[in-house]
């Protein structure tokens, strides 16, 4: 244990594993016999651990390694070519990016990359980002104290306060505003979010094979280099890379990035999935004895209740519908008039989370009765979906049921509607304006 904490598990000690995964060594400054002596020390926890696991006859089954999932809502920029690989080689050579003492990492990237070691290329490029954004974060948010060193008495700057929006100090983070917005939701997405597939984290904890680690992932990694480089070489050597059409295109996609990743990006997904899979629901042919119920609710009067709510509500959510509505592609135009029972009452209630994440951001916050009266509303809504999911499955088809809840569930849509207190309604209201 001795062993471990000097080299790998204090900051008064060695720490390699932190030294070297944030960036902070230069080649050569880690003497080969450290790397040597951590190869042997591995080897000899195995011994230990198998000769301790026949001893106490138990098994320790391995963990499968992660695989990441998701990749396709990462590709964003197209595969490397031989020519992205070209540019990329002369930026290394010229980027105020890179610290010139770090540059032998940079060319042992794109050498495991075209060896097809993807994984080696994706460590590599993630130090040195981290190293190099370290470098701009220091520099704009002058706290160049912060810069290079790792002191075993000061947290290291890593990426986790670089991508933060404000530092230790309360202060705003300087980086956002220089990097873009684009930009920083590119790193977000790769290394933060949590549904993302955090590529950083999977490598450092050795949770990911790395023969089979995804070369597209190194794809996006390599051709953001391109991008990030690009903005820290001289204006003139700029517009000469910038005139190739690879790398056009990779700025072009690069300044449209948006987050995949983030909860809000997610849920406006989700939203439309759920759109695209209700606007089949008139074509799906009914079992023939849900036919005969459905038939008999039709003249139901709380079925004829629901149908005008739902009417009446539509009609007011529309009126919050911005001029450019395109997140809305499909939630306009309801079948109200053709699809029976839930699809109405589901897309309305879509459309209500659709209008309530376009105005997210317009409205400053509520105070905490507000807040709380928000969430018991959005709450309500969560349980009769859940109900909905309950009473609709064929062990218990319970539609009489059903109505009554979707009646329930639209008269409070009714009720906090006219309250005025949904994000789309506060979003038109003068800034300051008392809640009433």
């Amino acid at each position: 244990m001795n062993v471990l904490e000097v080299f790998v598990g204090s900051p008064r000690g060695l720490n390699l594993r932190n030294v070297l995964w944030h960036g902070f060594a230069a080649p050569h400054e880690v003497p080969a016999k450290y790397c040597s002596a951590m190869v042997l020390l591995t080897a000899g926890l195995g011994q230990l651990l198998k000769r301790y696991l026949r001893h106490a006859e138990r098994a320790l089954p391995r963990r499968p390694p992660l695989a990441l999932t998701r990749v396709g809502d990462l590709s964003v920029f197209p595969g490397v070519t031989h020519e992205v690989l070209s540019v990329l080689e002369e930026l290394t050579k010229k980027s105020t990016f890179i610290l010139r003492i770090m540059l032998p990492y940079w060319e042992l990237a794109l050498i495991k990359f075209k060896s097809h070691r993807f994984a080696d290329c994706a460590m590599l490029l993630l130090m040195q980002l981290e190293t190099g954004l370290r470098t701009v974060f220091a520099t704009i948010n002058k706290c160049p104290r912060r810069l290079l060193t790792a002191e075993s008495t000061a947290l290291y700057t890593t990426f986790d306060e670089i991508l933060a929006k404000h530092l230790n100090d309360g202060k705003v983070n300087q980086l956002p505003l220089f990097l873009g917005e684009p930009a920083m939701e590119f790193l977000w997405d790769f290394l933060n979010h949590q549904e993302g597939p955090r590529v950083r984290d999977r490598l450092s904890h050795g949770e990911v094979s790395l023969p089979g680690f995804p070369k597209e992932i190194t794809d996006q990694l390599l051709a953001f280099s391109v991008v990030l480089l690009l903005r820290f070489v001289d204006e003139d050597v700029a517009s000469v890379f910038k005139e190739k059409a690879a790398v056009k295109s990779l700025v072009r996609l690069a300044e449209g990035y948006s987050a995949r990743f983030h909860p809000l990006a997610r849920l406006k997904k989700q939203v439309l999935s759920c759109e695209r899979s209700l606007r089949v629901w008139p074509l799906l042919p009914l079992p023939e004895e849900a036919a005969r119920e459905t038939a008999g609710l039709e003249g139901n009067s709380e079925t004829n209740a629901c149908n005008s709510l739902i009417l009446r509500l539509t009609s007011d959510l529309y009126h919050h519908l911005p001029e450019n509505h395109c997140v809305f592609t499909g939630l306009d135009n309801l079948p109200i008039d053709n699809v029976k029972l839930l699809s109405p009452t589901l897309y309305l209630i879509l459309l209500l989370i659709a209008l309530e994440l376009v105005n997210i951001h317009m409205v400053h916050g509520k105070n905490a009765h507000e807040y709380q009266q928000y969430l018991k509303f959005l709450k309500s809504l969560l349980q009769y979906t859940e109900n909905l999911a309950a009473h609709t499955s064929p062990e218990k088809n319970k539609w009489v049921e059903t109505v009554r809840l979707t009646h329930t569930a639209l008269q409070k849509m009714r009720a906090f509607g006219e309250k005025e207190q949904m994000l789309m309604h506060l979003a038109k209201k003068p800034a300051g304006e008392a809640a009433p």
